[in-house]
């Protein structure tokens, strides 16, 4: 199928410095949380039992669920996206601090760079560097970077900008001002030694895939047209598994309070509608914060049955007791 040019850029409509149109600000509410929940299974304790964050915080809010946040942002970036063959890559994720329920997301979205890349076949195509900031009334929430693989009109763009890899990992004493003030003496606690590695026996399949986009306005139109994806299949957003990821970890680690960094995101392989999904979880590093521990963690995603395998490295950065 070709899209008409104002469908979505193509790579050459994209320049350095150039900001991308934002697409519609968004309220958080209490059923925000509830269909993400209904979507993913995430059991993040302090969104799904208003009297826990508000003993734990000590505040009399009620708490956004911390993906959910992220996947709003990365909808709110896809403008730039529309006709994306694929999102490579998140890197230097920062949550700068928890968000909560009725306070406003806009998103800020810059082209930090861009390079050409080899043609497959007759389709040339190119990689655009996206620094995105996403803010509420109260100030900026999350900080990150993605690229995504764009299709090009044609070759000899001229652009080889040198784009980044996913990041390396950030010491977990630099992102100690991300942790809230908040006691985490009363949620569970879990034993896990450093490299152990953990396989969530729940395996889950994915639905909802089109829905899950919609809701957080992701306009990458191949995951909502099944006539884009390879072989007439439409492509899962990355996201999507990412958030069953995390939604694992919550029952792997239930006494997860917050997300404070991804030191990357990867997406290695595609997902479809239906697929069953399995995923492990590496302790990698910890330290002491607060009445809790900063815990660096490696995720692996993979299909069970007849998909891809291995399709998913996330790399995340979370406040547990």
């Amino acid at each position: 199928m070709v899209l008409p040019h104002e469908f979505g850029p193509m790579f050459e409509d994209f320049s350095v410095g150039g900001q991308i149109s934002p697409l519609p600000s968004v309220t958080l509410t209490e059923g925000d949380n509830t269909w993400f929940r209904a979507v993913t299974g995430d059991q993040h304790l302090q969104t799904a039992d208003r009297m826990i964050h508000q003993q734990v915080s000590g505040s009399s809010g009620a708490l956004a669920n911390p993906g959910l946040v992220m996947h709003f942002s990365i909808g709110q970036t896809t403008n730039a996206t529309r006709r994306a063959i694929a999102n490579l890559y998140y890197r230097s994720v920062r949550i700068l601090r928890p968000v909560h329920i009725g306070e406003t997301l806009f998103t800020t979205t810059t082209v930090l760079g861009l390079r050409e890349s080899a043609p497959k076949g007759d389709q040339h195509r190119g990689k655009v560097w996206l620094g995105i900031t996403t803010s509420s009334e109260h100030g900026p929430v999350v900080e990150y970077e993605r690229c995504a693989l764009i299709p090009a009109r044609a070759g000899g763009t001229g652009h080889a900008d040198d784009i980044p890899g996913p990041s390396d990992p950030t010491p977990l004493s630099e992102l100690t001002g991300a942790v809230p003030d908040w006691n985490l003496s009363t949620l569970p606690f879990s034993d896990w030694l450093i490299n152990e590695e953990r396989t969530d026996p729940l395996r889950d399949h994915i639905d909802l895939a089109a829905p899950f986009a919609r809701s957080t306005f992701n306009q990458a139109a191949v995951h909502r047209d099944h006539t884009l994806g390879a072989g007439g299949r439409r492509l899962v957003y990355g996201g999507h598994v990412q958030a069953l990821a995390q939604a694992s970890l919550t029952r792997i680690l239930p006494g997860l309070a917050h997300i404070v960094s991804w030191d990357g995101c990867d997406h290695i392989g595609p997902a479809y509608e239906g697929d069953l999904l399995e995923f492990s979880h590496r302790l990698v590093e910890e330290l002491p914060v607060g009445t809790g521990r900063l815990l660096r963690l490696e995720v692996n995603g993979s299909t069970v049955e007849g998909g891809s395998g291995h399709i998913l490295r996330w790399t995340p950065v979370v406040w547990a007791p």
